[in-house]
């Protein structure tokens, strides 16, 4: 079984990547607008959720070695 090799300038290789991006395409589900809605809302919370997580634990480190370290 010999191997295929594709010269990088080969505009066919090219015009048949872009024809494989495109049939790829095609078979994507995309969400629709309420499901893309409903997703971005959750994102969004959780990244707030954990900002204000490492908030709470970037406060508390900070007192703890203040307290015991500075003084």
């Amino acid at each position: 079984m010999a191997k295929q090799t594709i010269k990088k300038d080969d505009p066919k290789s090219l015009s048949r990547y872009f024809k494989g991006v495109k049939s790829e395409l095609k078979k994507v589900v995309w969400p629709t607008r309420k499901e893309l809605i409903n997703y971005s809302i959750i994102v969004i919370l959780a990244v707030i959720a954990f900002m204000l997580l490492f908030l709470v634990y970037d406060k508390i480190i900070m007192f703890l070695l203040s307290s015991f370290i500075y003084k």
